[in-house]
């Protein structure tokens, strides 16, 4: 068994004993077979000293027992690192940033406190997966649509508090952004609540999220200040009508026109979730493309286009949904090719057309994610090999966050192609690389790192390259807006405005509300006291 760092073994025993007391032993796992269950099967470090290992996880079923854990922690300075689901791939999983930590393990707290489909919000545990509320709200033939990530087995909680986004309509797919107030367990063990729940007796915790004075609700996303043991959320209400219309557009540098007049639609509240991609997708790997993308980067983009034209293949396509009543879906997508139809070349097409309720029949081969539904097709995607036939295992997410126009995208296309070549890599990039749209007020290009459970030489470069990206992203304004624990220190170390202040500000709360240090050690890069390093 592990040891936490800085605990001997006798106070370890005893913490593990009063975890038992507060849980009951059924619930508290320390066998190397139920710790392995908390590391993370995409790990870039995987099998190497630097692979993050848990000593124990603790299981509680509600709020009073996440307190007698807090306590117990806090007493004999056990670190502890709270997780919902564990689903998180990609980006850690259920993995902490300190290696011999405590899970604590909130998937028993799966309770649905509400589902208002009249005022539209819900109030879950940390428990509640996506399909969760979706089956309680299909249950019940409530009028309200969730807006869920890929994969759909993901906690409601764990996905806000990580910034995790959907696929839907406005800001409700950025899911913290859509929440409304807390209930957290602060380090002391104490329990606040934000927001209106922090009113006694105030029906409206779902409706407003602020309350009243400070808005401290962010501190508890990405951060490490408590442990979130409900959450307040909008829910859009059931539309009646949905339309995805595509267009295409034929040049390269189309997309700057394209995002301009997209961006005045979404923002205006006319679409739901645009999503870019390109029609060349299918012919890169077609011997006269793939020579062309092997060529230098401007030598691509204008070949690249050239081939487009002359095999009338679109460069760029734009999918728009529009959510709501018939007759306004439809005056709405008029409005969209009117102005669209600036664009010299423009071609447009409506996909496809549905009412609610949308039953399982006409949801089957659609991007059910945008409906509402819940799933896991995505696993269905298969995975990348690597060079060595030997084959990966997972990926580990770079997801920087670029400005929502289109020069920037161009800008993406060609640093981060050229910097794959630089590194002897074949791109993830090229120049007809779209943005993803999750975050509603900006762009995330995203890559996705392969990782390997048995070649470690290749999980090495590829942290190599990542942190590469990582920094050259940096220089240019583009940070990520999560990343694994690995690179947690080194993101948090790019925001860096006038000394590092926001860092400083976060460590200055740290130690005055977590004095001990014993929530999600170095999570978002935020060390406790005693574990930090000064010379960062």
């Amino acid at each position: 068994m592990a040891i936490p760092p800085g605990v001997n073994e006798r106070d370890f025993t005893s913490a593990l004993g009063e975890f038992e007391n507060a849980v009951g032993s059924d619930w508290v796992f320390t066998s190397d077979e139920d710790t392995r269950l908390y590391r993370d099967a995409y790990s870039p470090v995987q099998n190497e000293p630097e692979e993050i290992l848990v000593s124990a996880a603790v299981a509680p079923d509600n709020v009073e027992e996440v307190q007698q854990v807090v306590r117990v922690a806090n007493r004999y300075r056990i670190p502890i690192y709270p997780i919902s689901t564990g689903r998180n791939l990609g980006y850690g999983g259920s993995a902490p940033n300190l290696s011999g930590s405590v899970v604590l393990d909130l998937k028993r707290m799966n309770r649905v406190i509400e589902v208002d489909d009249k005022r539209h919000f819900a109030i879950v545990e940390p428990g509640v997966s996506y399909f969760d509320l979706y089956r309680y709200i299909q249950d019940r033939n409530l009028k309200v649509l969730i807006d869920c990530p890929d994969p759909g087995w993901g906690s409601v909680v764990g996905n806000a508090l990580d910034h995790g986004v959907g696929y839907t309509w406005g800001p409700y797919r950025d899911h913290f952004h859509s929440h409304s107030g807390m209930e957290v367990v602060l380090p002391n063990g104490e329990i606040m609540r934000t927001g209106m729940g922090a009113l006694p007796g105030a029906d409206s915790w779902g409706d407003y999220r602020y309350g009243f004075g400070p808005y401290v609700d962010g501190l508890f996303s990405q951060g490490n200040f408590g442990v979130v043991t409900k959450m307040g959320f909008h829910l859009l209400p059931e539309p009646e009508a949905y339309l995805k219309g595509t267009v295409t557009v034929p040049a390269r540098r189309d997309i700057i026109d394209l995002v301009a007049i997209v961006n005045q639609l979404e923002h205006a509240g006319l679409i739901g979730m645009p999503n870019y991609n390109t029609p060349l997708a299918p012919h890169f790997a077609e011997p006269e493309v793939a020579g062309i993308l092997g060529q230098p980067f401007a030598r691509s983009a204008q070949d690249l286009e050239r081939w487009a034209q002359s095999n009338d293949v679109g460069y760029y396509r734009c999918e728009l949904q529009f959510y709501g009543p018939r007759e306004t879906i439809q005056a709405n997508w008029r409005y969209a090719q009117r102005l669209l139809s600036d664009i010299p070349g423009a071609k447009f097409n409506v996909e496809y057309e549905l009412e609610w309720p949308v039953t399982a029949e006409e949801a089957e081969g659609l991007h059910k994610v945008a409906l509402g539904i819940p799933n896991l097709e995505v696993f269905n995607m298969g995975r990348r090999q690597s060079p060595d036939s030997l084959g990966w295992d997972g990926e580990m997410w770079f997801a920087p966050i670029i400005p929502k126009n289109g020069e920037a995208v161009l800008e993406a296309q060609e640093v981060f192609t050229e910097a794959f070549k630089e590194m002897g890599m074949r791109p993830f990039t090229n120049a007809a690389t779209t943005p993803q749209t999750w975050m509603y007020r900006a762009f995330i290009v995203i890559m996705g790192f392969p990782v390997s459970r048995i070649d470690v030489e290749a999980n090495q470069r590829q942290r190599e390259a990542f942190t590469r990206l990582a920094n050259l992203g940096a220089e240019r304004g583009w940070g990520e807006y999560r990343t694994p624990p690995i690179f947690q220190d080194l993101i948090m170390s790019h925001y860096s405005f006038n000394d590092h202040a926001l860092r400083r500000f976060s460590e200055t709360l740290k130690d005055a509300v977590d004095p001990n240090g014993i929530i999600s050690a170095g999570r978002g890069g935020i060390w406790p006291k005693h574990m930090r390093d000064t010379s960062a």
